[in-house]
């Protein structure tokens, strides 16, 4: 099972953010009850919404994006969250399955 899924006019990713790392950035994959999620480390501390914008803007940079195209879906105050990442899914898809 791959940690996304085509929506209409974008892809939706399930990831798990860990705030505070010593390595941001893209970590991997990690296994979870509802499937796989893509980790994602950021330096920022889990207040007012710090780490969720850098989980945002780390997957926007390392799928060529803008940042404006992804957004935090569901799980705002989790550290499992689906991100929205907006355009054309079959670009999105293709991005996705490189990483």
């Amino acid at each position: 099972m791959t940690f996304w899924r085509i929506g209409t006019g974008g892809v939706s990713v399930s990831v798990k953010v860990q705030p505070k790392s010593r390595h941001p950035g893209l970590q991997g994959r990690a296994p979870a009850v509802d499937g796989e999620r893509l980790r994602i480390g950021v330096a920022e501390a889990a207040e007012d919404g710090r780490a969720n914008h850098a989980a945002c803007a780390t997957l926007a940079h390392a799928l060529n994006l803008p940042a404006s195209s992804v957004s935090v879906a569901l799980g705002a105050t989790s550290r499992e969250k689906t991100l929205r990442v907006a355009g054309d899914p079959a670009a999105i898809v293709a991005r996705l399955a490189a990483l």
